[in-house]
């Protein structure tokens, strides 16, 4: 079974991209959405993340544009999130690749926005980099009701440069061209895992990533 990672920075269509692998047949690991279960009433981390920043929780959920609040722009909050956050993810994910195997899945993503920036390319076989141009991120972005371009600009300081994560990337994904070309190129990066010398013709300019 291949693990893909997905990524990619805020704006960039991420979201429809791991739709479209989901909807080729791949199973797709959700990491914001399992956070969205986490937050939840009941949820496994809203005792632990109220308890480390005091006011987030809201009718026995965490709120998120509150904690959104207390951790953008700042590092050490943000660090602090993640040790609460990211092991308790851990049964979830277990759970996802069981069932991917025993349904015989060949092809698993895992849809991390913050891949690179969490290290957590090391535990994939390749990486799938969702792009469009800084206007266009910009523009959707800037579009959506709970935007503005100070927020904007302290989440992609926190998140790695989209030059830099195409650098790194395996396949690259440019949705500015629209859904249909977007859903051509998912194909492909599809096809090509499917044939028996991905792993040479992928990662020979990636020696390191070799496994």
């Amino acid at each position: 079974m291949i693990t893909l990672g997905l990524t990619g920075s805020i704006g960039m269509g991420k979201s429809a991209t791991a739709a479209m692998f989901s909807a080729e047949g791949c199973p797709v690991y959700d990491a914001d959405a399992e956070v969205h279960r986490l937050y939840a009433p009941g949820g496994a981390a809203v005792a632990a993340v109220e308890a480390a920043f005091p006011g987030v929780e809201e009718n026995g959920a965490i709120n998120r544009a509150k904690l959104s609040a207390r951790v953008v722009g700042d590092d050490a909050a943000f660090r602090k999130l993640n040790g609460i956050v990211w092991p308790l993810m851990g049964e979830a994910r277990r759970k996802f690749f069981e069932d991917a195997e025993r349904n015989k899945a060949d092809i698993v993503v895992l849809d991390i926005p913050l891949l690179f920036e969490t290290g957590g390319e090391r535990n994939v076989d390749a990486v799938v980099v969702v792009s469009a141009p800084p206007d266009v991120q910009r523009q959707r972005v800037l579009a959506r009701e709970d935007m503005n371009e100070a927020k904007l600009d302290a989440i992609l300081a926190r998140q790695m440069a989209d030059v830099e994560k195409r650098a790194r990337a395996h396949f690259v994904v440019d949705t500015s061209r629209g859904f249909d070309a977007a859903r051509e190129q998912v194909r492909a990066i599809i096809a090509g895992l499917r044939r028996a010398d991905w792993r040479e013709r992928v990662l020979v300019a990636r020696p390191e990533q070799r496994k």
